[in-house]
């Protein structure tokens, strides 16, 4: 019984979620947070991000974050370090798709189908309610020994035509800055789950799905792993998975 439970605990463990329900009864919605160090109206949304995933507050989700740090603020006194280019034209191609004139921080897009103003509590409760109600691809991200995983992907749904990309997302668990610059000068802000690689791994279609094994670097205990199925032109996300060592 002992083996049992133990092995009970560490499955969940792996999930990272605090949720009553089990993790695998939950349905898993990625919350993208778009941030920068140097924004001021921006460490509100990173608490708010931090809080989703501690409390996770909705019933049915298990909320997988991600904080995406743009590099379109570097110019204003200070370099966030998190930044990257990638980052910003991820969150260029979601205004397109979702009709926002211009980007702008702190913004959250909650399974790539919505997108709010970062800080806003309610409006991302509300997001990620939605969310939990759409259909779900089954992922799983699994750890083998010698610091791998092995990631599977079932087929697209007949209903969806065309292909859709996989991504691994590797992200820092936790991050805290001493801010000496710009809007934020004297402060010192914290970040989870801050994404330092994004990695197109493949593509799946209603014929065939994907089977992966992938390495997951050194000192895996300190990253959280997301899998995440995303249509093409950064469409709606379609499943995830997170793997915290």
């Amino acid at each position: 019984m002992k083996l049992i439970a133990a092995a009970v605990l560490s499955f969940a463990l792996l999930y990272h979620g605090e949720s009553r329900a089990h993790p695998a009864l939950l349905r898993p919605v990625l919350v993208e947070l778009f941030t920068s160090e140097g924004c001021s109206s921006c460490p509100p949304a990173d608490a708010l991000l931090e809080e989703l995933d501690k409390s996770q507050p909705v019933p049915g989700a298990q909320i997988l974050v991600l904080s995406e740090h743009v590099d379109y603020w570097n110019h204003i006194g200070w370099r966030d370090p998190f930044s990257s280019p990638l980052f910003t034209s991820r969150q260029r191609a979601y205004a397109e798709r979702l009709h926002v004139e211009e980007v702008y921080t702190p913004q959250i897009v909650v399974d790539g189908a919505a997108q709010l103003i970062g800080s806003d509590k309610a409006a991302a409760i509300e997001a990620v309610k939605q969310a939990v109600r759409a259909e779900s691809l089954p992922i799983s991200l699994t750890p083998l020994p010698g610091a791998h995983a092995v990631l599977k992907v079932e087929p697209l749904p007949r209903s969806l035509k065309g292909e859709a990309t996989v991504f691994l997302a590797t992200a820092d668990k936790q991050d805290t800055s001493d801010i000496h610059g710009g809007e934020n000068n004297g402060r010192r802000l914290h970040h989870v789950s801050v994404l330092r690689s994004l990695t197109p791994v493949g593509n799946i279609s209603a014929e065939e799905g994907l089977t992966k094994e992938l390495p997951l670097g050194e000192h895996p205990e300190r990253m959280r792993f997301i899998a995440f199925v995303q249509q093409s032109k950064q469409g709606r996300i379609l499943g995830s998975a997170m793997l915290a060592p």
